[in-house]
């Protein structure tokens, strides 16, 4: 596994919401909304930069597995999100192989489209729940997310620079 997205396995994810965040804080980690489309508002261009994509197999240890259907094989995109070039926020996205049929099999083909932007162009897409968490200083968030029904898991970690920090205090 990439040393690369190893702060997003550090993610400690809390059962409920952590007492004492601020509105806005709240309003960054808990939004139903694309992240990407948020993104755009801080910046003229929003850019996936892929670190890993491609399919793994059921006994590699992925986190997220336990949120999702039992599946021999998943599909694993990692990603760091950029605003005008400057990192922003980690993402990984894991996909049961059941779920690639049909439509979704757009997701093994995204390339460097951030994944809201094909996510949040569908009338079909719901999201089950999200959860907070945290690694050291930096804020994250899981979710589970369904398109026309069937799963796949987010987590996303936001980086130093992200705006998301700036309107934190």
């Amino acid at each position: 596994m990439s040393d690369a997205l190893s702060p997003l396995r550090a993610l400690r994810f809390e059962a409920a919401i952590p007492e004492g965040l601020s509105a806005s804080l709240l309003d960054w980690l808990l939004l139903e909304d694309s992240m990407t489309k948020r993104f755009e508002q801080y910046c003229s261009r929003v850019t996936a930069r892929i670190v890993r994509e491609g399919f793994f197999e059921s006994h590699v240890v992925l986190p997220e597995a336990d949120m999702l259907p039992e599946s021999s094989r998943y599909w694993l995109r990692e990603v760091v999100l950029c605003g005008d070039d400057v990192p922003w926020l980690l993402g990984r996205t894991v996909v049961p192989e059941s779920t690639l049929e049909g439509p979704e099999l757009a997701l093994q083909r995204l390339g460097t489209t951030p994944l809201g932007r094909y996510l949040f162009s569908s009338s079909s897409l719901t999201r089950d729940f999200i959860e907070i968490g945290r690694s050291s200083e930096q804020w994250g968030r899981r979710s589970r997310l369904r398109l026309a029904g069937k799963p796949l898991v987010l987590t996303e970690l936001f980086l130093p620079a992200s705006p998301l920090y700036r309107e934190e205090k």
